[in-house]
């Protein structure tokens, strides 16, 4: 895990070895004032010595005085480390994510990734400036302390030693009970942000359907469960601090109580008294900011294996190594293929077998989790076929690089989702160097051109965070046109004319026969209207081929689509306006 953080320190290394530097200077200065306050004591007020007394002065002045710079650099550049490893941490993370299959992404819940980006990385970033400050200078400080308190006086000394190994049963005893909490508090914080993200991503269904009050019941549970957790924890680190204040004061009154004897015995002077409860002081000041990184590590430590466990995450989808990086042609052969979401998992799709020409406009139907979207997804290599294999262009799709596969296997879902940025700027997803004529042009076969020459902005129009300020429809209709600037060798519509009127629905399809006949064309709809004019027909069901064939054909043959032609046509449930 620490291997795997510390590739992020990346160009931040000199600030990350600059920073122990400063502050074990730092430590070594203000160290030494205690020392040369013994001698104005001794020397200069005891002694009525006023020369020692400015001299000495005078240095423990400067050495204050470099305190302070050395401070303030390390500081700075222990500042400047953390902060570029945090930076460098949700790069790292961002940039695995974007490797990552879908069978990948579903081993991570989104409120889950975006806790471990924001909530765990700061948590990181904190432990990790404490570290490179203040866990090299409470040691530094602990240890030079421990040395001069034992050249002042060892008998002395003896009582601080005593008191530090009670002290370390009690921090390990409380870590050993803390830890495994706040891996729960880890794993609450991402029920609580998925609840979040759940209720605003449907705000608008909870406002239809008057449940508010229902939402804040839910949201209250799991903040509840992530409260009554965080204080089980923080309580049991509470214990840090009484234990640490006991060790403090209980050493200073033993220390005290025997320094007046040796003073009084004569084998002690009275500025090696102060002195030696100076040292003490910052000993026991030290072992406090030990704790505090104790605590810190103790909560970082859970959100550290968290964001190891993405970084480690390895695509389970790879490109060969000698990737094909051109499609001949858009034919799709499905050849026994069959596939499970798990590893021994029931399987969505079995046996398939389909055989489409390129250019072909092959509608696909069926009832709800009959594997649809299971089966266009294995032709853009979403995920990888369990068995069996998927070729397109005549060659098996784990043999292509698969962004030039992806680039002419275009997927338009029905959910897909608009960007924030202007109407250009989203087509041009499709085509970087796309000019405004291409994209109105793609525009126009997609039926979207009729609604954005309404708008005041045209094509300029500022579209909100997921296309919040357009309807279904217009949004399902920008979608096409971006998938069409690809001019891809296949177009997958994947229901992605549900929001859309049949009239409209019926253009955009005359649109592709026309200006795309070459392009191999899949159109999943729930619509007969929408498929029963493509050249063939797939009718699944329960995962499996059950028809395959012309709308004429299967409404002589097949009985589910009959039934489906039925309910729709027959019944007057479906139709197209006179276009």
């Amino acid at each position: 895990m620490l291997k795997t953080l510390m590739k992020c320190i990346g160009q931040y290394k000199r600030e990350t070895i600059l920073a122990p530097v400063f502050t074990a200077l730092e430590v070594f200065v203000e160290l030494l004032i205690p020392f040369v306050t013994a001698y104005i004591i001794d020397r200069g007020l005891e002694a009525g010595n006023m020369r020692n007394v400015l001299i000495y002065g005078g240095i423990t002045l400067l050495l204050a005085l470099f305190g302070l710079i050395f401070g303030a650099l390390a500081g700075r550049t222990a500042a400047a480390a953390s902060t570029g490893f945090a930076c460098n941490l949700r790069d790292a993370m961002f940039s695995n994510i974007q490797t990552f299959s879908f069978s990948n992404i579903d081993k991570f819940s989104t409120a889950g990734l975006v806790t471990r980006m924001t909530t765990d990385v700061t948590n990181v970033q904190n432990a990790y400036q404490m570290i490179l400050r203040i866990a090299v200078r409470s040691p530094l400080t602990l240890a030079f302390s421990v040395v001069m308190c034992f050249a002042i006086n060892a008998r002395l000394s003896l009582v601080f030693l005593v008191a530090l190994v009670a002290l370390a049963f009690v921090l390990f005893g409380v870590a050993n009970k803390t830890i495994p909490i706040f891996r729960q508090v880890f794993r609450k914080y991402d029920d609580v942000n998925g609840r979040v993200q759940e209720n605003l991503s449907a705000i608008r269904v909870v406002k239809a359907y008057v449940r508010e009050e229902h939402e804040n019941e839910k949201f209250t549970r799991e903040a509840d469960g992530l409260y009554r957790l965080t204080v089980k924890a923080e309580a049991l680190l509470a214990l840090n601090r009484p234990a640490m204040m006991i060790v403090i004061y209980g050493c200073i009154i033993a220390i005290s109580w025997l320094g007046a004897h040796y003073i009084v015995a004569g084998t002690m002077t009275t500025g090696n008294l102060t002195s030696l409860l100076s040292y003490v002081m910052s000993m026991l000041m030290s072992l406090m900011m030990l704790s505090m990184i104790f605590v810190m590590i103790t909560m970082s430590s859970a959100s550290a294996r968290r964001i190891s466990e993405v970084l480690n995450e390895q695509p389970d989808m790879t490109d060969p190594a000698e990737p094909v990086t051109e499609l001949a042609d858009g034919s799709i052969d499905f050849n026994n293929v069959s596939f499970a979401y798990r590893a021994g998992g029931e399987c969505a799709l079995k046996n398939i077998n389909l055989h489409i020409h390129s250019g072909e406009t092959v509608g696909i139907i069926g009832g709800t989790g009959c594997g649809k979207s299971s089966l266009v997804s294995l032709i853009s290599r979403l995920y990888d076929v369990t068995e069996g294999s998927v070729e397109v262009g005549g060659l098996d799709v784990r043999r292509y690089d698969m962004e030039e596969l992806r680039n002419q296997v275009a997927v338009v879902l029905q959910k897909n989702v608009l960007f924030s940025g202007t109407i250009l700027d989203n087509l041009r997803w499709g085509k970087e160097d796309a000019t405004e004529e291409e994209c109105r042009e793609a525009c126009r076969y997609a039926c979207a051109d009729e609604f954005i020459e309404r708008f005041p902005d045209g094509y300029n129009t500022w579209i909100e965070q997921g296309g919040a300020n357009v309807s279904g429809g217009q949004r399902q209709r920008l979608c096409i046109a971006r998938a069409l600037l690809k001019s891809p060798k296949v177009l997958i519509l994947d229901d992605s004319t549900s929001a859309v009127d049949t009239a409209t629905d019926a253009r955009i399809r005359a649109a592709f026969a026309k200006h795309i006949p070459g392009t191999t064309k899949l159109i999943i709809s729930q619509r007969i209207s929408s498929v029963q004019d493509a050249d063939r027909i797939l009718v699944l069901d329960n995962g499996s081929v059950n028809g395959f064939d012309t709308h004429e054909k299967l409404l002589e043959t097949n009985d589910i689509y009959k039934e489906i032609y039925r309910a729709q046509i027959e019944a007057g449930g479906d139709f197209d306006e006179a276009v």
